[in-house]
């Protein structure tokens, strides 16, 4: 017998803890993700997450789509009743874990990219940021191909912010 050493053991508390987590989570999640978030307590394993995860789901109190869970109106309703059950230090664990995750969600959400095929097989790759508000950076950039619109996207994503402060450092460059 293999032992749990953390506070949450029962199936029905699994799924409890993750309505918790998905309470706390601006946007879906893989269910990667939501296991991670979920086995933040020593008793939870991998395999007892995705089994309450598809139990919530055919329950309706989770939907999938696009390969991401999200919270329906029947569990968050549920899970608002039944969180103060969970353990204080699991909740506690659970927050932290969700707060990182919804720093990155909110990033997320603040940077755009598309692309579009223009008539000689290239792309057009718009990309922009925003400050919750408005773009505050927006701009088009020609691809001769896939991949390097790929390339592209995947930069603009990962140092936006970067990008943004230097074509403003350069363009004020001179009015200093």
């Amino acid at each position: 017998m293999v032992e749990n050493y953390g506070f949450i053991h029962e199936n029905i508390e699994i799924k409890v803890l993750i309505l918790f987590i998905m309470r706390r989570l601006p946007e879906p999640v893989t269910k990667e993700v939501l296991a991670e978030l979920t086995m933040c307590d020593g008793g939870v394993t991998y395999f007892d997450v995705t089994e309450c995860i598809s139990r919530l789901v055919r329950t309706k109190h989770l939907r999938l789509e696009d390969n991401k869970y999200s919270l329906t109106a029947k569990g968050l309703r549920n899970g608002e009743v039944l969180e103060k059950n969970l353990p204080y230090s699991v909740r506690t664990r659970a927050e932290e874990a969700t707060a990182r995750v919804r720093v990155d969600q909110g990033r997320n959400s603040m940077i755009k990219t598309e692309r579009s095929v223009d008539e000689n097989g290239g792309y057009t790759v718009m990309l922009s940021l925003s400050d919750g508000i408005g773009d505050i950076l927006s701009m088009q950039l020609f691809a001769a191909n896939g991949h390097q619109a790929d390339n592209l996207e995947k930069g603009f994503r990962k140092n936006a912010e970067k990008i943004y402060h230097a074509i403003v450092e350069m363009t004020m460059d001179d009015h200093k």
